[in-house]
């Protein structure tokens, strides 16, 4: 995240621009674990997934868990205040306050069905914590059954009325085009894709030459905005016993909250913002990198160039 952080132009005046108890980002992934990092932020906690116990049946438990890992290095790069680490692998929004459903299971496998309801769950949460934002670092297949096709679509509906803006991952099938995953591809939400600028050129475990794509010559550009996904330093779920706390890992996932993190930190100036000027702010100041539409969308996000926007306006 210190690499991250410099490549973005973030210094350190950025980190606490405005307030962030004021409002709330949901994260929907394989849960949370109470890293020193996270541990002050993690206002509610439902489990969807489950565990499969030894009588065969999935239990559910009420205490924050997380036996993949993945949901706690996202909320990690998303929010981690970099107490373990003198503030080094500090979040993009350090301290945000973060709802987390747990949907995907101890594989980094999940249903649809488990998806909808950590959906439900978070409209039911919206007045009372103010949530604005969705983290979504998960991809969905295009294989997935119709019916919850169509009810995915009705439920990122629900919360872009709602005020809430999707953030999910463009997945990790390219480079192929049309290999974007099948929550982004869509007006309502922000798709997120992986490029990494000048570091980890030649690199094969490069985020960029797996990031998914959209469709040459789509009326949407999809992704809608790139942000760096390459070995990216954040919380790990194994906080005690591995690497002092944190661990490395690559992909869109790691991108998204990144990307999410910087629409928050725009939040803490002005939450009177619409999701749709959210995200024409997002895409108007995005560096181009003059790489293909269906690569790059409309460039690497700048946080700094969208916070003095809204600071001058």
């Amino acid at each position: 995240m210190d690499r991250v952080r410099r490549q973005l132009g973030l210094t350190k005046e950025y980190d606490y621009v405005g307030k962030n108890d004021s409002f709330t980002i949901a994260v929907l992934d394989s849960g949370v674990v109470m890293h020193p990092d996270l541990k002050d932020i993690i206002v509610a906690f439902r489990d969807f997934s489950g565990r499969n116990g030894k009588d065969g049946k999935r239990h559910y438990y009420s205490e924050a868990y997380d036996d993949y890992g993945h949901g706690t290095h996202v909320c990690g790069i998303l929010a981690g205040n970099g107490a373990l680490s003198g503030g080094k692998f500090r979040g993009i929004i350090p301290g945000a306050r973060l709802v987390v459903g747990k949907i995907l299971d101890a594989r980094g496998d999940g249903a649809a069905e488990d998806m909808i309801k950590g959906m439900i769950w978070i409209l039911e949460l919206k007045e009372k914590f103010n949530v604005r934002l969705l983290n979504l670092s998960i991809g969905i297949s295009n294989s997935t059954k119709k019916e919850n096709q169509d009810k995915l679509r009705e439920m990122l509906q629900k919360l872009s009325e709602a005020g809430i803006l999707v953030i999910c991952a463009a997945g990790n099938q390219g480079p192929a085009q049309e290999t974007i995953s099948f929550l982004g591809d869509g007006s309502l939400v922000v798709s997120v894709g992986c490029d990494d600028g000048e570091y980890f050129l030649g690199d094969p475990a490069r985020c960029e030459y797996h990031s998914g794509r959209g469709r040459r010559n789509a009326i949407l550009r999809k992704p809608d905005v790139v942000a760096p996904g390459t070995k990216i330093t954040s919380c790990s779920s194994l906080y005690a016993f591995r690497n002092h706390g944190y661990e490395r890992r690559s992909g869109t996932s790691m991108a998204t909250p990144i990307v999410t993190g910087c629409l928050g930190k725009v939040l803490q100036i002005d939450q009177n913002l619409s999701n749709l000027e959210l995200k024409r702010l997002l895409t108007s100041t995005a560096t181009d990198l003059h790489k293909p539409w269906n690569q790059q969308g409309y460039g690497m996000v700048c946080p700094h160039a969208m916070l003095k926007r809204v600071m001058e306006a």
